[in-house]
């Protein structure tokens, strides 16, 4: 619905269509196809089922300069995927697969393990409201015209800050950061015409009079496409 807001927005009708990742996965050749679309979101959601498919779709946007939207999971992969073939760490992945590797780049904070042992579920999830302080320079910093926001979220997972210089080194920004907690909230690479992913859901804040400033700029890139 908020890609809808936003492209009513500029009197235009989203034309959406929905991939299977999992098809991807077992034929790579499909990606493809990617190429006859205007811009690609990778959105949220849990648990592993068709990862890699998603994570070869965001590697196809970046090398190809597909205007790229990810979020919550979708910024994650974004992560893991950057983390492996601009990085060099292969075995890059989340701990939410629980799959064996040495680099675990999105894991659960310090406090949530604890709650995570003592199968404290419900108190180990990030929701609702939180401050985001984004960089001065940054497209997101251009897309809401100020340094300081709130947004929504509900996830589980984070970037461990640990992984955050081999990150910007490579060419990954840190576009916007919790101030309480130091987490990651934006990302982006910069040369690209759009690839932004957030931790959070602007979804949640989106109203069709009043689309949400990343999905209107995602939109209006997708546009000019």
């Amino acid at each position: 619905e908020a890609i809808k807001h936003a492209a009513f927005f500029f009197h235009r009708k989203a034309k959406i269509t929905w991939i299977s990742s999992e098809d991807l996965e077992k034929d790579p050749n499909k990606l493809s196809k990617l190429k006859k679309f205007d811009g690609i979101i990778v959105p949220g959601g849990f648990g592993n089922r068709g990862v890699e498919g998603k994570i070869k779709v965001i590697e196809y946007c970046r090398k190809n300069k597909i205007p790229f939207l990810g979020l919550c999971l979708g910024m994650q992969l974004a992560i893991i995927e950057f983390a492996r073939n601009v990085c060099g760490l292969k075995d890059a992945s989340s701990a939410e697969f629980k799959k064996p590797s040495k680099n675990i780049v999105i894991n659960v904070m310090p406090e949530q393990k604890v709650l995570l042992k003592e199968k404290k579920y419900g108190g180990t999830m990030r929701l609702g409201a939180y401050n985001c302080k984004l960089k001065p320079g940054t497209i997101s910093y251009k897309i809401y015209a100020k340094a300081n926001i709130s947004e929504r979220h509900r996830h589980r997972y984070e970037l461990d800050n640990e992984y955050r210089d081999v990150l910007e080194k490579n060419g990954m920004q840190m576009a916007g950061l919790n101030p309480e907690k130091d987490l990651v909230e934006i990302i982006e690479i910069p040369d690209h015409p759009f690839f932004v992913a957030s931790q959070f859901h602007p979804e949640f804040k989106s109203r069709p009079l009043k689309p949400h400033p990343l999905f209107k700029e995602f939109v209006k890139i997708a546009i000019k496409k």
